[in-house]
């Protein structure tokens, strides 16, 4: 009953908590810090890089170094953004190493059985469309609208994890949401 206690006092800890006693060794607190940001970290990596398997691996690259060095984190309430900010590293390592990346336009959203096949073919086209104008994007709109839109972190997340100020996140994001509706102006 005890441990069980223990568990659920951990799972409801504030991050802060989490890296102080994460960084001192403690890997239960790790493990839900990493179970709590897993899969926002994979979603973010899977959009930067149009791979679900290279996302992992980034995803593991950046808890392995984050288990590392939690001891040089300054600001342990930040963890989120220091996380993020590691992947988004990790993530553009990848794409400069690659000399032929794939294409977010291979990107091909799940489809149910149901769907009618006129309808599944304007939603992959509006997909591929999509993709192409987030690709034609400056590579920090797209990371912003990535958070912004798809992770759903708050401008001050993204100026962290970017390494910007707010309020120029913000004028990045009016540029990057100008862009895209006027790309796609067509589908709306």
């Amino acid at each position: 009953m005890r441990e069980a206690q223990q568990n659920q006092l951990l799972l409801e800890a504030p991050d802060g908590l989490l890296a102080e006693r994460a960084a001192d060794g403690d890997i239960d607190a790790f493990e839900v810090l990493a179970r709590r940001y897993g899969p926002l970290m994979r979603v973010y990596a899977a959009k930067l890089l149009g791979s679900d398997v290279e996302s992992d691996d980034v995803v593991q690259e950046a808890f392995l170094t984050a288990w590392r060095q939690l001891d040089h984190l300054t600001e342990p309430q930040a963890v989120k953004s220091w996380l993020m900010r590691m992947v988004t590293n990790r993530a553009i390592d990848r794409m400069r190493v690659r000399k032929n990346h794939d294409d977010i336009d291979d990107y091909e959203p799940p489809t149910r059985s149901s769907d009618d096949p006129e309808r599944l073919v304007e939603a992959k086209m509006q997909m591929q469309a999509l993709s192409r104008a987030l690709t034609n994007l400056p590579e920090n709109q797209r990371q912003a609208w990535v958070l912004k839109e798809l992770a759903g972190c708050s401008y001050g997340e993204i100026a962290d994890t970017l390494g910007l100020p707010a309020s120029t996140v913000r004028g990045i994001l009016v540029r990057a949401r100008k862009t895209l509706m006027h790309e796609m102006e067509e589908w709306r």
